[in-house]
C-alpha cells in the first residue's frame, strides 16, 4: 500500500501543479487578481505532497519491497541500510523523483517566505514555477513511474551499480539537484519579471538567495564528486572531462556568471538584460545536463537511463521551457529599461569581461562535449573530444578570467583610473614576478599552463585578500569576508591543480611477494596480496608498506573487489594523505608470472584542489547569511519605524 499511496500522492501534486498554473494565468489577466489569493496555498500543498511522495520511495527501498520494480532493479536484501537509503536517488526514476521533490519543495519556500516583489510578480513567478513542475510530472508518470509493480513479486533485487555503493551517493546527488532546482527559481523570477516587466533592483534581491544558494550546492557538489571520482574510480586523475562531469560544470559556469551580474543589478541597478539573459542560460545549463545524464545517449557511471523514448521527452520539455523563456525575452528586453551607467574601467565593467570569459567558457564545454553527439547522431561516426581539446582552448580563458578576478575587487564601482588601479594591483603583480622567478631558477621544466597557474594563484591570493586593507576587520560585512573567502579559495584550488599536473609522479610495475618499488620520494613494497570479504562483496587486498625517505613505514591497503549481484569487478584505491600531497595506490591483476601489476602515484599539493573548493563553497555560504541577515535587519527596522 505504500507504494500506492506514493503515487496518488504523486498524481494529486500534478493535478495542483496544473491548477496552480492555470489560476496564476488566470490571476494576471486584468479584472481577476483575485484568483491569485490560490496560487501560494496551491503551491505549499503541492510541496508537501511530492515529499509524501519522496518518503514512499524511501520507504520501500529501505523495506526491500521486491515487488515494486524499482527496487528489485536498483537494489538487494543484501545491500546495507545507507545503500537502501541512497539508492532511492541512485537510478533514473528516483533521481528524477528526487528532482521533482526538490521543485515542489522550492515553490512552497517560494509562496512562504517571499515578499520582496509585487504580488502579480510573485503569482507569475510560482505559475512559472508550476509550468515547470508539470513538465516533470508528466515524465516521471507517463514515461519513468518509480512507483510500478511487477506481476510476480521477485525473490530479491538485481542490486546497485557498485560504484555507486560508497557514502558519497548519499551526498553528491542530492546537492547536485538541489543546486538545479535553485536555479530553476532563478529562472521562474526571471520569467516572472519579464511576464510583469518588473526587472529591476528588487526582483535581482529577490532572485540572488536562490543564485547564490544554487550556485553553493553545485560547488559542493561538484567538489564532492570530483573527490569521489578521484578515490573511487582508481584512474589517479581528479577531473577526466567526461560528458557527464561537463553536464554539472556547464550550469556552474552559468550560475558563477549570473551571481555576478544579479549582484550588480540588486546593488547598482546595472546589467538588467545580462541578468535575464543569463538566468534562463543557467536554467537551460541545467537542462541539458539533465538531457545527458537521462537520455541514454551517454554511457558513463553517472548516468541512468538507456531508454531512447525518456531523452525525447526530456528534450521536447527542454525545447519548450528553453524556447518559450527565449521567444519571451526576445518579445519583451525592449521594455527591459536601460540601468544604471558605468564606465569601461570599473567594478561593473571587469564584471562585464568576467561574464563574456565565463560564457566564452561555457560554449567551449558546450560544444566538446554534445559535438560528437551530433557528429553520431548525424553520420554514425564516433568522436572522442578529451582533456587535450578542453586544456588547450578554455585553459588559457580561464586563466585570464582568474588575472582579471585578482583586479576586479580593486575596483570601484561606476568609474576608476586605470593608473590608480595598477598603483593597486602594485603588491599582487609583485607576487607573481617573485613566483615567477623562483619557479624559473629553482622548479624542474613544467608547461606553460602550469606555470601560469602558480604564477596566478600567487597574484589571486594577494589580491583576494585586498578588499580587507585598511579595514575594521570587525565592522567588515559577512557578505565582503564571503567574497575574500571565495576568491581566496580559487587561488588554493589553482595552485593545487597546478601543483598536481607539474610535480605528480606516477610508476606502473609488476611486483613479486617482497619486493619494493620507488614512487617520487617514496618506497613502496609488497608484502602479501590475500582475500577478504565486505557486506556483499569479496576481494583481494594487498598488504603495502611504504615509508619516505627512509621514514617511518606505514601500511596501504588497497583491493580489488569483485560484486556477485549485478556482477562486476571494481578498483578500491588506498590513499595516504600527507601534508604536502598524496600517495595514491592501486591493485591490478596478476600476471602469469605470479606478479601483481601495482599503479603508484606521488600526488604533491593535490589536496589543495578540494581545500579550495570547500574554500569557495564556504565563502558562499558567509555572502548568503551575511545579505539575508543584512535584509533581515533592513526589515525590522521598517517595522520598528
Amino acid at each position: 500500500m505504500i507504494a500506492e499511496g506514493g503515487l496518488a500522492a504523486l498524481w494529486l501534486a500534478a493535478a495542483l501543479s496544473l491548477l496552480q498554473l492555470i489560476m496564476g494565468a488566470v490571476a494576471l489577466t486584468p479584472g481577476r487578481e483575485e484568483a491569485g489569493a490560490m496560487v501560494r496555498p496551491v503551491a505549499i500543498v503541492q510541496g508537501l505532497l511530492t515529499l509524501l511522495a519522496f518518503a514512499a520511495l524511501i520507504a520501500v527501498f529501505v523495506m526491500s519491497d521486491m515487488s515494486v520494480k524499482l527496487v528489485a532493479a536498483n537494489s538487494s536484501s543484501m545491500k546495507p541500510l545507507l545503500y537502501k537509503f541512497a539508492g532511492t536517488w541512485g537510478n533514473h526514476e528516483g533521481s528524477m523523483l528526487m528532482w521533482v521533490t526538490i521543485l515542489g519543495l522550492a515553490g512552497a519556500a517560494v509562496a512562504i517566505f517571499e515578499h520582496r516583489v509585487s504580488n502579480r510578480m510573485l503569482i507569475a513567478t510560482l505559475a512559472a514555477q508550476a509550468a515547470i513542475g508539470l513538465g516533470f510530472f508528466a515524465f516521471l508518470l507517463f514515461s519513468s513511474n518509480p512507483f510500478e509493480r511487477l506481476p510476480i513479486p521477485a525473490a530479491d533485487g538485481q542490486g546497485l551499480n557498485p560504484l555507486l555503493q560508497d557514502p558519497g551517493l548519499a551526498f553528491h546527488p542530492p546537492t547536485l539537484y538541489l543546486g538545479y532546482v535553485g536555479l530553476s527559481v532563478a529562472f521562474s523570477f526571471a520569467v516572472g519579471a519579464l511576464v510583469t516587466r518588473e526587472v529591476n533592483a528588487a526582483f535581482a534581491r529577490a532572485m540572488r538567495p536562490w543564485v547564490l544558494a544554487a550556485w553553493i550546492l553545485l560547488t559542493i557538489g561538484i567538489t564532492a564528486g570530483s573527490y569521489w571520482a578521484y578515490y573511487e574510480l582508481g584512474w589517479g586523475g581528479w577531473w577526466f572531462w567526461d560528458p557527464v562531469e561537463n553536464a554539472s560544470l556547464m550550469p556552474w559556469l552559468a550560475a558563477t556568471a549570473l551571481l555576478h551580474s544579479v549582484t550588480v543589478l540588486a546593488t547598482r541597478d546595472s546589467l538588467r538584460a545580462w541578468t535575464v539573459m543569463l538566468a534562463v542560460v543557467a536554467f537551460s545549463m541545467s537542462m541539458v545536463g539533465t538531457f545527458l545524464v537521462r537520455s541514454g545517449i551517454l554511457t558513463s557511471v553517472h548516468a541512468f537511463a538507456v531508454d531512447p523514448e525518456r531523452g525525447s521527452f526530456i528534450l521536447a520539455l527542454l525545447a519548450l521551457y528553453i524556447g518559450g523563456a527565449l521567444a519571451l525575452f526576445a518579445l519583451r528586453v525592449s521594455t527591459v529599461k536601460e540601468g544604471a551607467q558605468f564606465e569601461a574601467v570599473s567594478r561593473e565593467g571587469a564584471l562585464v569581461v568576467n561574464n563574456l570569459l565565463l560564457t566564452a567558457i561555457l560554449g567551449i564545454v558546450f560544444v566538446g562535449t554534445l559535438y560528437p553527439l551530433f557528429v553520431e547522431a548525424l553520420s554514425g561516426e564516433k568522436l572522442s573530444v578529451g582533456p587535450p581539446y578542453f586544456n588547450s582552448a578554455a585553459g588559457p580563458l580561464a586563466l585570464l578570467l582568474v588575472a582579471l578576478m585578482a583586479a576586479g575587487p580593486l575596483m570601484r564601482w561606476r568609474r576608476d583610473r586605470l593608473k590608480t588601479v595598477l598603483n593597486r594591483m602594485a603588491l599582487p603583480i609583485l607576487g607573481t614576478a617573485v613566483v615567477l622567478l623562483l619557479v624559473v631558477v629553482f622548479a624542474p621544466p613544467i608547461g606553460v599552463l602550469p606555470t601560469l597557474g602558480l604564477i596566478l594563484a600567487v597574484g589571486v591570493g594577494i589580491g583576494s585578500v585586498a578588499p580587507l586593507w585598511g579595514r575594521n576587520l570587525r565592522r567588515t560585512p559577512l557578505f565582503t569576508w564571503g567574497m575574500v573567502v571565495a576568491h581566496l579559495g580559487i587561488a588554493v584550488s589553482l595552485a593545487g591543480m597546478a601543483c598536481e599536473s607539474a610535480f605528480t609522479k606516477e610508476t606502473l610495475v609488476a611486483a613479486k611477494i617482497g619486493e619494493t618499488k620507488q614512487v617520487g620520494p617514496f618506497s613502496v613494497r609488497l608484502d602479501d596480496v590475500e582475500p577478504v570479504a565486505g557486506p556483499n562483496w569479496t576481494a583481494l587486498e594487498a598488504t603495502l608498506t611504504a615509508s619516505r625517505n627512509g621514514g617511518t613505514a606505514f601500511v596501504l591497503k588497497p583491493q580489488s573487489r569483485s560484486w556477485p549481484n549485478p556482477p562486476t569487478e571494481t578498483s578500491e584505491s588506498a590513499i595516504s594523505t600527507r601534508w604536502d600531497g598524496q600517495l595514491y595506490t592501486v591493485l591490478g591483476k596478476q600476471d602469469e608470472d605470479g606478479r601483481w601489476q601495482l599503479r603508484l602515484w606521488w600526488k604533491p599539493f593535490v589536496t589543495l584542489i578540494w581545500l579550495g573548493g570547500g574554500m569557495i563553497a564556504l565563502g558562499g555560504a558567509l555572502s548568503l547569511f551575511g545579505r539575508v541577515r543584512r535584509e533581515r535587519r533592513y526589515h525590522d527596522r521598517i517595522a520598528y519605524a
